[in-house]
């Protein structure tokens, strides 16, 4: 039998030489050009501020990869998924913080696909010069990863809506200007059919914001109680009733982001430099650690394999499918893996931790290495991962429903 046509590196070495160009310029921007003091604070896992993250926007804007997925005619570069996961890995491990996506990945994406004209012209540009920062209103004490069984209620009344509910987890809504909600407008049908999807503006009466402290000790998350708030219709997006739609749009791109290998390989070269540098009181078995590490790096090398292979062969113009669901699941489960393994060969140093050692400027650690308490940060903070963005339970129910039919 004649071998098939080759498709071996030769075919493919013009699109490999533009996604290893594009990853130089990513690593020329981390080296150059990304804030040395974010910089600093990202690798010693303190928690940044509001300031630290506009630095960081700030700085990207220049190169035009402050939102590099969006389309051009929005301010975007059109990035290809393949670039979007490269500046992801890259910068991350390069030392950049994650992107907040409230505004840049999740609800701009939704007003220049779903939205009006006015309502395009009137929020992208300032959520692209980050001069508007953004919360995301979905959760609720009811209702997490069920979204459907939400119960924050809008009620039209002429040229407006009458919001009154309650959100929970709401992250870095503290810092937020806009907040983009799902709401309940209908009764009617399907509980999915009767949502929507309102921005509302922070500074309205009746928004009232409160911190909860999670176990890091820091505030990244906050309860909304809005109280009969006044929304004007015109900041309905789309059409009344199809927030479902849109909110799965959203969910489905928030997913694509979340396997972070980037965080996870910089996570795991500090494990390996803390191994051999640091004596531990917490390993009494070498060896067996020793092949925890190699365990971790292997399914990171499978888990890298897998994004990337999805990311260049995905369609953008199409939703993603239950791959994102999967790299959800295998990212957010490898970052707990290290940092529990961090935590075991740091031992006893990783039993005293005080949350202002890691909102200062400077990693300090009252026992161990210097970094020991942003180890704890992210041993703690990253409890949540499995959780947030939709748990990893619902992601295998959504796999099983997909790919099993159950």
């Amino acid at each position: 039998m004649d071998n098939p046509p080759s498709t071996s590196r030769a075919g493919l070495a013009p699109a490999l030489d533009a996604e290893e160009d594009f990853r130089r310029q990513v690593r020329d921007y981390c080296r150059d050009e990304l804030p040395p003091a974010v910089r600093r604070k990202v690798l010693g896992n303190l928690f940044l501020s509001k300031e630290d993250n506009l630095a960081f926007l700030r700085s990207l804007a220049p190169r035009g990869w402050v939102a590099g997925h969006w389309p051009r005619v929005y301010g975007g570069s059109e990035w290809t998924p393949l670039q979007r996961f490269v500046f992801e890995e890259e910068s991350m491990l390069g030392g950049a913080p994650w992107l907040i996506p409230f505004g840049v990945n999740y609800v701009g994406p939704v007003i220049y696909t779903f939205g009006s004209e006015a309502q395009k012209r009137r929020f992208l540009p300032p959520i692209l010069a980050s001069e508007e920062w953004w919360a995301q209103g979905y959760s609720e004490p009811g209702a997490g990863s069920d979204l459907a069984g939400l119960k924050t209620r809008a009620l039209r009344e002429g040229d407006h809506y009458r919001v009154s509910g309650q959100k929970i987890w709401t992250s870095y809504v503290q810092w937020a200007d806009w907040m983009f909600c799902l709401v309940r407008t209908s009764e009617e049908a399907r509980p999915q059919q009767g949502i929507s999807f309102l921005l509302i503006d922070m500074r309205s009466p009746g928004v009232t914001v409160r911190p909860i402290r999670t176990m890091d000790g820091c505030h990244h998350v906050n309860e909304v109680f809005l109280d009969d708030v006044r929304v004007p219709a015109e900041n309905l997006v789309g059409e009344e009733g199809r927030g479902w739609t849109y909110a799965k749009f959203l969910l489905s791109n928030e997913r694509i982001l979340s396997a972070e290998t980037g965080r996870a390989m910089r996570q795991l070269a500090h494990l390996k430099a803390l191994v051999a540098s640091t004596p531990s009181d917490g390993i009494g078995d070498r060896a067996a650690f020793d092949r925890r590490i190699v365990q971790m790096e292997l399914k990171l090398h499978t888990l890298r394999a897998f994004c990337l292979n999805y990311a260049r062969s995905m369609d953008p113009s199409q939703p993603p499918g239950v791959e994102a669901s999967i790299m959800k699941i295998r990212g957010t489960e490898l970052q707990q893996l290290i940092s529990e393994a961090t935590l075991d060969w740091l031992g006893s140093s990783a039993i005293a931790y005080d949350p202002a050692d890691v909102n200062g400027e400077e990693a300090v650690s009252p026992a161990g290495p210097p970094d020991t308490s942003g180890a704890i940060r992210e041993y703690l903070h990253g409890r949540a991962s499995t959780i947030y963005g939709g748990s990893n339970e619902i992601q295998r129910n959504i796999i099983s429903k997909a790919e099993l039919g159950l």
